[in-house]
């Protein structure tokens, strides 16, 4: 079920450490077993299974479970080995994991939603077990007595927290909350700062499907359906990107734009298309933003628009990368990052688990 994989000799990018291969199904999430060289899985095969590596340098599973709908979410919490599973149908059923991981035993279910679940997340300190569904609510239970304590109608098919936001992960220290988007965008909200900025950083050239932090080298890693990783150096002084303003002709020519009829006419001159220059956000026409350029300390590591001038101004040392790309070869749905040991686990729509060894590029 598992091929091992030989570490290769340490180079600047991650390390393929294992394949883990044998669901039938997507793998919608997946977690890796802190202190233990194990993994557990949930699929839309409907079943929960625990890997654990054994002699032979495979993993193997020591628990099967099949439940009665696709799985769609988990939750576990290693203190109390707290298992917490989101069904297809809307239940959320809790198991605890025995010490040597070879056996679950069934705790409780809660009928928390009409549909899918869509994330589940056990909170020790306040003995509560959140969710959200595909029924637009998010809802909160009572981990010990099973009962509902609230809940909320979302305007949208909660994913994460809302809409178009896929994917969440939290900075304690600094206090900035990062969010993954389908719109292929990762955006650092500084909450903390209570500045009230936003810094989008755009590195994927398809949705966001999952964020994690490694608090202790400050770097973020985002994964995506392109199969990226990206590990992007959150240890610099990033610039808000400015708003885009609003002109009817090119704030560098002053060419009229095509809606601009007075000026078109006055001047005997055919309308031209608007762009924006994404370093200053000027509006401006596409002969005075003929150049490309990189910006990445404003997120942009592929090359955007720019007017000329902006062109000239940038340096090369503003040019310089503050985020590293990686591919994992396969549609990634989920990771998981275990920072003591540096391992990354993703898991991806061709029902593959790989770990990865991330401390050449994490470190």
């Amino acid at each position: 079920m598992a091929a091992e994989i030989q570490p290769q000799p340490l180079t600047r990018k991650p390390i393929l450490l294992q394949r883990v291969e044998g669901s039938q199904e997507v793998v919608n999430m997946a977690v890796i077993v802190p202190k233990e060289e194990g993994v557990i899985s949930v699929s839309e095969d409907r079943t929960v299974r625990v890997w654990l590596k054994r002699d032979s340098g495979q993993y193997w599973p020591s628990i099967y479970h099949a439940m009665p709908s696709p799985c769609s979410c988990m939750s576990f919490n290693p203190e109390t080995r707290r298992l917490s599973i989101g069904l297809d149908n809307g239940t959320i059923s809790e198991f605890i994991l025995s010490e040597d991981y070879n056996k679950m035993t069934p705790v409780k279910n809660y009928q928390a939603h009409q549909s899918r679940v869509t994330m589940v997340l056990f909170v020790l300190e306040l003995e509560w077990v959140l969710s959200t569904g595909q029924d637009k609510q998010f809802a909160w239970h009572c981990s010990e007595s099973g009962q509902r304590l609230g809940g909320y109608r979302t305007s949208a098919v909660a994913s994460g927290l809302h809409g178009g936001v896929t994917a969440l992960c939290w900075d304690p220290v600094q206090r900035v909350l990062f969010s993954g988007s389908s719109d292929h965008s990762v955006i650092m909200w500084d909450i903390g700062g209570r500045k009230g900025t936003a810094i989008e950083l755009q590195g994927h050239n398809d949705k966001v499907q999952s964020l994690s932090y490694a608090q202790h080298t400050r770097q973020l890693i985002s994964c995506g359906g392109d199969g990226g990783i990206v590990v992007w150096n959150m240890d610099v002084e990033r610039q808000e990107t400015p708003e885009w303003l609003d002109s009817d002709s090119c704030q560098k020519c002053d060419q009229p734009f095509f809606w601009n009829f007075k000026q078109m006419w006055d001047s005997k001159k055919i309308g031209l298309r608007q762009h924006h220059c994404r370093k200053c956000g000027k509006a401006v026409c596409g002969k005075c933003s003929s150049k490309r350029s990189s910006i990445p300390l404003m997120g942009f590591e592929f090359e955007v628009r720019v007017c000329d001038s902006c062109h000239e101004a940038i340096t090369d040392e503003e040019r310089a990368p503050t985020a590293t790309f990686h591919d994992s070869k396969h549609n990634i749905v989920h990771v998981h990052f275990d920072a003591t040991r540096g391992w990354l686990l993703t898991s991806g729509t061709d029902k593959v688990i790989k770990l990865w060894d991330m401390t050449p590029v994490v470190s």
